[in-house]
């Protein structure tokens, strides 16, 4: 059982169970064979970053209790959550299933507004396309673009496929279905097969390290504090304070603008830092011209048994 003395800035407190050499820059409930009760939020995360709404949010003084229990007939563990004293409405099953989303419960295929030879199950997106050909991009673009509110995403590659060529990124609205984001202008993109950059041209540049299956890929987008889309979007108070000064940014390569002067007639011309992580650790960022209506979080995938496991809202809960 835990007590908050303190919930800190943003209460972002878990409590729960993990295997001994859990990795120590996750919170418990992120990664497969975890769980955990989020004081924050209230949702219980059974591993995955995408959490289910589970009991009431905690706050100072709150106890928080985590224990196991055994059904005496068949053998299953199931473990609880108590707050204080009093259980928490659900349980969660120990060492449920793990392939392929089984353990989400919500479809997330609403948060997508364009699918194209990508399947949804979960927050799992698998590429169903022929990856024959340059031109067998499957591609999945997120329904809403990064906002002051929802700034950053990530995706954790769970298969990589024959070629592993998984690019995440951010683009235009009407971006081309059959072309890799990055390849083409509004857009920006990091691709896992070769580790480079790409920004409106099909010619990348040097950027990062190349990513794995198990890796797990962000992008985010660094507003001004006065941003705002549409003039309604309320600033909160997720801000520039969250992520690395510059001089903390690892192998920061900053490209000419031949491709983004070219992109003039589609941009408003307001610039944002956009940056991209690999496992938790920022590895670059590029100033970009923010085209009409935002940028869109945008997936390519394009050989067979590509799969991904996004969470669109990684640091709200």
């Amino acid at each position: 059982q835990v007590t908050i003395i303190d919930t800190g800035v943003r209460g972002m407190i878990a409590v729960g169970l993990v295997p001994q050499f859990y990795k120590l820059d996750h919170q418990p409930g992120w990664l497969p064979h975890s769980v955990a009760f989020h004081a924050d939020d209230g949702k219980l995360y059974n591993g995955n970053t995408v959490g289910q709404q589970f009991g009431p949010k905690c706050c100072r003084g709150d106890k928080i209790g985590c224990g196991i229990s055994t059904d005496l007939e068949d053998g299953q563990l199931t473990v609880f959550f108590t707050k204080n004293g009093k259980e928490v409405n659900l349980n969660a099953e120990w060492g449920a299933e793990e392939d392929d989303g089984q353990m989400i419960v919500d479809s997330h295929e609403e948060d997508w507004g364009r699918l194209h030879d990508v399947k949804v199950t979960g927050t799992l997106l698998e590429y169903v396309g022929k990856g024959k050909s340059i031109v067998d991009v499957g591609l999945a673009q997120a329904r809403r673009p990064l906002n002051t509110r929802f700034h950053y995403y990530e995706l954790e590659i769970t298969d990589a496929g024959e070629k592993c060529y998984i690019a995440l990124g951010l683009a235009r609205r009407d971006y081309p279905k059959n072309r890799h984001p990055g390849w083409s202008r509004g857009s920006i993109a990091y691709h896992a097969d070769d580790g480079k950059l790409f920004q409106g041209s099909g010619v990348g540049d040097p950027f990062g390290p190349r990513c794995f299956e198990g890796d797990i890929m962000g992008c985010g987008i660094m507003f001004p504090r006065d941003y705002s889309l549409d003039g309604g979007d309320d600033v909160d108070d997720w801000d520039l304070e969250v992520f690395p000064k510059p001089s903390e940014v690892q192998n920061d390569l900053y490209a000419s603008n031949e491709d983004e002067e070219d992109e003039g007639e589609d941009l408003e011309g307001r610039k944002v830092m956009v940056f991209f992580t690999r496992n938790g650790k920022v590895v670059g960022r590029r100033e970009v011209a923010l085209p009409v209506g935002g940028l869109y979080p945008t997936i390519g995938m394009m050989s067979t048994g590509e799969k991904v496991r996004v969470d669109l809202h990684p640091l709200s809960g």
